[in-house]
């Protein structure tokens, strides 16, 4: 919250922003969670109306602030429409993205990289550019990439995934270079593995089995609520602190390919 004297003396509170892509399910939906118990007024961004219906019920019901906007961050016109209806907007959260499939680079479908590059890396763009004169404006912006610890290391069968969250890491690194003198700052959650509904079953194109086997014998992996609390943490520093990267890995995941499973004989 912001305050400022009135005529009268009276002090007005404004309350601060979060937009948040992505906030239908998971991380996204979380992270909306944890920033409207901080006191944000929430925008929820998705393209899955009735789900971010559902999102914002629930945050309201906390006695949150919540909105809703049908968004598809790779739809620049409608990107510049959504950004220019708001009032304000103090922390942009890009949350949007997701992997497609596992096939090695030589088997691997343009289409899915073209998908997953245009979700992953221009939606980020395209939110950014629209709503960076907001941020600047508002005298202490903050903006949250999403990246992956697949923006680090590459790993077999995905190469599109690893390519589009190595351009994610660039945009936020680059990002914080360039507005270097200005009041918005530029953090980056990295996490591994994290267990989510949909996540690895959309990179498996809905094979449950194939998407279970991901977490299997994996006690504890990341939940979207691990990752939602890391963001809500690090927005909520004090102003003139910048959490530039925060690597986050369940216990049982030393790195890309040490992963600790206990698996049962039968």
């Amino acid at each position: 919250m912001t305050g400022a004297a009135g005529a009268a003396g009276t002090i007005f509170r404004v309350q601060r922003t979060a937009v948040i892509t992505g906030a239908s399910s998971g991380i996204g939906a979380a992270t909306a969670a944890k920033l409207a118990e901080a006191g944000y007024r929430v925008v929820l961004a998705a393209r899955r109306a009735g789900r971010l219906e559902a999102v914002a019920s629930e945050i309201k019901e906390h006695g949150g602030q919540a909105e809703v906007h049908t968004l598809d961050v790779t739809d620049r016109p409608a990107v510049d429409a959504f950004a220019a209806a708001l009032e304000r907007c103090d922390v942009f959260v890009a949350n949007a993205g997701g992997a497609i499939g596992t096939e090695t680079v030589e088997e691997a479908s343009a289409a899915d990289w073209l998908a997953m590059y245009e979700v992953n890396v221009l939606g980020t763009l395209h939110m950014t550019q629209a709503l960076l004169p907001k941020l600047v404006a508002g005298g202490n912006g903050t903006i949250v990439v999403l990246s992956s610890t697949a923006g680090f290391v590459a790993y077999e069968g995905g190469g599109g995934y690893v390519a589009a969250k190595h351009a994610e890491h660039a945009i936020a690194a680059t990002l914080r270079l360039e507005l270097s003198g200005r009041p918005v700052r530029v953090i980056e959650i990295a996490p591994g593995m994290v267990k989510t509904g949909e996540f690895a079953l959309n990179r498996y194109r809905g094979d449950a089995e194939k998407a279970a086997a991901v977490y299997a014998g994996v006690a504890e992996p990341l939940t979207a609520d691990d990752v939602a609390d890391a963001i809500a943490w690090a927005v909520t520093r004090p102003p003139h602190v910048n959490i530039d990267l925060v690597v986050m890995r369940p216990l049982a995941q030393a790195a890309q390919h040490k992963v600790h499973r206990v698996l049962s004989d039968g």
